[in-house]
């Protein structure tokens, strides 16, 4: 038995015959459901559910109390990280099901960058997820970060800079597909397209003797930016960083980020994490001796 995390766009408020049928398999099936509680997809999702009387549902919502919740199922309450507000308030719950479901089933109305997202949360967790187009009628199967990249690369350039700004930097990561020509370019205009070398990305001792300098310099922004960066470069990025201090990863995104300003017991814990030791050593001026 699976998890399956089901979402979609608002604009979607009745489900297509694919949708339904996949909803069927997954009743016959007896997989475990995990959906949101927006209005559109997810309402008519509950409401597909309720109309089975099929159980094995839990509704995710951010905050105290769910929006929809038409069959009385069991609910999820996440508690999204204090002052945030519009639509990372609600994809705090979006996060959490990606993290406990198995595979994905994503009804989109080929416009909505959140439902997209969905699906890149799925993929960078490994899993297998399914973005059902419906006003093409064609599902679309992502195994693969490659496959993730090639249906990005075909992504409009406002789809693709809605998705980066809505992603945090460790959904996001490195997933920019390259610069290519639009299909109505013309051969000239390709020709002109100059690209730079590919640059090696700096090592993890060269993060590190970063944030050397950076907290030899005084300058606590810089220091904090430097960690931050160390942090973001680690295998399993903020989120092992999150798993090993116990700290909400948005929490942290916030703390290591521009304007950042965490607490020294954050700085810590964030040090340890990332294998490194802090060591305090006495400043000897011109003209000063010290015995010891």
């Amino acid at each position: 038995m699976n998890t399956v995390f089901i979402g979609g766009s608002r604009h979607i408020s009745r489900l297509p015959a694919q949708a339904k049928e996949r909803l069927n398999n997954i009743i016959e099936n007896g997989h475990e459901v995990v959906v949101g509680d927006a209005n559109g997809a997810d309402k008519a999702v509950q409401k597909h559910f309720l109309d089975a009387a099929y159980e094995k549902v839990t509704v995710f919502c951010s905050g105290d109390k769910p929006r929809n919740n038409l069959g009385e199922w069991r609910t999820q309450n996440i508690t999204p990280p204090k002052h945030v507000k519009g639509f990372q308030f609600y994809a705090a719950k979006d996060r959490e099901m990606a993290r406990e479901a198995d595979f994905g089933f994503m009804i989109w109305d080929g416009k909505s960058p959140g439902t997209v997202l969905n699906v890149l949360r799925l993929i960078r967790a490994g899993k297998k997820a399914v973005l059902l187009n419906v006003p093409e009628e064609s599902p679309v199967t992502f195994k693969t970060r490659e496959q993730w990249s090639e249906f990005l690369a075909r992504c409009s350039a406002d789809l693709r800079e809605n998705l980066r700004d809505r992603a945090t930097p460790d959904e996001w990561e490195a997933d920019e597909p390259s610069a290519q020509a639009d299909l109505l370019e013309t051969s000239r205009g390709v020709q002109n397209v100059k690209t730079s070398p590919a640059t090696q990305p700096p090592s993890a001792a060269d993060l590190a003797a970063n944030v050397n300098a950076a907290l030899a310099s005084g300058d606590p922004s810089s220091f904090i930016d430097a960690l931050g960066h160390l942090a973001r470069a680690k295998k399993g990025g903020m989120t092992q960083i999150a798993k090993e201090t116990g700290l909400a990863r948005e929490s942290l995104y916030r703390a290591l980020g521009k304007d950042g300003n965490p607490e020294l017991v954050t700085i810590l814990k964030v040090i340890s994490a990332l294998g490194l030791t802090l060591e305090a050593k006495m400043q000897v001026k011109a003209g000063t001796s010290i015995s010891l």
